[in-house]
């Protein structure tokens, strides 16, 4: 089962997504229809009039999370390419909802940053309510897997010892396409993980590499907070960050951000300026100090 959450005139509304058609459902957004119950994907299994899939406009897969937990250093080779030691626990930060973005929304740079970079992820969307979990009981709490990107303001996130400051400026964030459930998938542990920028390929990796997969993470994170319907985990990124690269490389406005994951989708951002600063372009790194 593929659910998406797409735009309306009055608001959001979820919807399945079968091959180029949608459903519209009855439910405000995805993270709605999985908090009225166990039975969401019974609600989500609704006939009734399709729309065109690109006729919509997606809103971020879950517009309003009660929480969104992200893991940092969780790709082998991306803690190779950072010179960090390997974490023996899941170094957790968070973001907010004021971060998330639709599949092909604009991704806003502030124009305090000048060091805005890429992280593509697979994200967990959580469907039922779970605390104190085993890794068993962690794996039947994920309602399915998203595409999410980590767009971070590298120089903000390295300011203090925590990186929140870092990752959750406004609009910053694409979630989506759709919540791709488990059985729509041959094997989470084997997804191909990519992210191009200005058409160039930066990042090819494999959630094969991760350190801590999603049913561990999803069980180490229950043993800290109640997890409830509709949650968001980013689970890290692979290796090949603008940051690591030498000189390294930052996102600049018009460029296009492109995030696939293998069997869930693919998010299409392009970059533009805050529209609220004063500051203009000149304080940000020109193609020269790329």
């Amino acid at each position: 089962m593929r659910l998406l959450t797409f735009r309306t005139e009055g608001g959001t509304r979820a919807g399945r997504l079968d091959g180029t058609q949608v459903t519209p459902l009855d439910a405000p957004d995805v993270g709605a229809l999985l908090a009225t119950g166990l039975d969401w994907r019974a609600r989500a299994a609704a006939t009734g009039p399709l729309v065109p899939f690109d006729e919509l406009e997606l809103a971020p897969l879950i517009p309003r999370p009660s929480k969104i937990i992200c893991v940092g250093l969780n790709y082998k080779r991306h803690i190779a390419e950072t010179g960090l030691e390997t974490p023996e626990h899941p170094t957790l930060f968070a973001k907010f909802a004021n971060s998330l973005i639709g599949a092909r929304d604009p991704i806003v740079l502030p124009a305090t940053s000048g060091a805005m970079d890429w992280e593509a992820e697979l994200a967990i969307i959580v469907g039922r309510g779970v605390a104190h979990a085993d890794r068993a009981e962690a794996r039947a709490a994920i309602a399915g897997y998203t595409v999410a990107n980590d767009v971070s303001a590298r120089d903000y996130q390295r300011r203090t010892t925590q990186w929140l400051q870092g990752k959750t400026f406004d609009a910053t964030t694409p979630l989506g396409p759709a919540l791709v459930t488990a059985d729509e998938l041959y094997d989470v542990a084997d997804l191909v993980v990519s992210c191009k920028v200005r058409g160039e390929q930066m990042q090819g990796g494999w959630t094969g590499d991760m350190l801590f997969p999603p049913d561990e993470i999803v069980s180490y994170i229950s043993g800290i907070m109640t997890l409830e319907p509709g949650d968001v985990i980013l689970t890290g990124t692979p290796a090949g960050i603008g940051d690591s690269r030498t000189p390294p490389i930052r996102l600049e406005p018009g460029d296009v951000l492109e995030t696939e994951i293998e069997g869930l989708g693919v998010l299409r951002n392009e970059c533009r300026l805050s529209p609220c600063s004063a500051r203009g372009t000149q304080d940000r790194p020109g193609p020269a100090g790329r």
